[in-house]
């Protein structure tokens, strides 16, 4: 981490995302506004809790067949929010103990918790940045010094696609980094979609509410967002992440808190939005 890094205020009247996602995750950094915002959108997408978890399930098993399977060494994990149980660098250096990782991410508590969690490893850094400007990211000193760029690396964007809208370009933001990396490098998304037009525009209000930037796309808009520029799905290829390459003994994720319970029976009956993505490796 870059030594003259500091630390932004972190602002508690206005929900977190990062916050938001790790209380979920069953995390006690929170705050109230970030609690009372999802429960207010739990009533309307009970989906939400579930999603957030099988998200994390999904970044588990994603790292795992990087580093264990495609023989990936370095990783760049974008937008990474909160630390908790099996963050990227563990789960990769489980299975290849020289991996190294640089997570991203803009929210100043996460640098804040990132900073404790990763003092003396010098294989696993946070930088502060956005990850609509890909330039910033690969310029960062500690990106330079961790990331061999002529070597094959992972860039991961888990459950934040959604947060780039479509005037930010994200074809472009999110083939930034990869398009620089060379053929044997993968690139894994996941982001909410719907295949309800209708509840598409639901959700993108309620999101709207917080102030958080936030686009539910349709599984086809997000394929027209990764797909091309040599890039290729992975079997078994884009789809609803509970189905890739699902594993029910890999290890549990803790408890959701006992306001979410009721939500998490109830999205059991209905699933009207979900994290949607996959794997593609770049071919050329």
């Amino acid at each position: 981490m870059a030594a003259d890094e500091s630390i932004p205020q972190i602002r508690t009247d206005v929900p977190a995302s990062a916050r938001m996602y790790g209380w979920a995750l069953g995390g006690k950094d929170n705050y109230e506004i970030d609690r009372q915002f999802v429960l207010e959108g739990a009533k309307l997408f009970p989906e939400g809790i579930n999603m957030a978890r099988e998200n994390r399930l999904f970044l588990y098993r994603v790292v795992r067949y990087l580093a264990a399977e495609a023989g990936i060494r370095q990783f760049i994990d974008l937008g990474c929010g909160l630390p908790t149980d099996n963050n990227t660098h563990q789960v990769a250096q489980k299975h290849a103990p020289d991996a190294r990782v640089v997570y991203v991410d803009i929210d100043p508590i996460v640098l804040a918790h990132a900073r404790a969690l990763l003092a003396g490893d010098g294989s696993t850094v946070v930088i502060t940045a956005d990850m609509r400007d890909p330039e910033a990211i690969l310029e960062h000193p500690d990106t330079k010094r961790l990331i061999d760029f002529s070597e094959p690396l992972a860039v991961l964007y888990l459950s934040v696609g959604h947060h780039l809208l479509d005037a930010d370009n994200p074809r472009t933001v999110l083939h930034g980094v990869i398009d620089r990396a060379v053929p044997g490098s993968h690139l894994a998304f996941t982001q909410v979609v719907s295949d309800d037009p209708d509840a598409r525009a639901k959700s993108n209000e309620q999101m709207k509410k917080s102030g958080v930037p936030w686009q539910t796309r349709s599984p086809e808009e997000v394929d027209a967002l990764l797909l091309g520029g040599g890039l290729e799905p992975v079997e078994p290829g884009l789809l609803d992440i509970n189905d890739w390459r699902p594993d029910p003994n890999q290890p549990p994720l803790p408890p959701v808190p006992k306001e979410l319970e009721p939500f998490v029976k109830t999205a059991t009956l209905r699933r009207t939005v979900y994290e949607y993505g996959g794997l593609l490796i770049k071919t050329g």
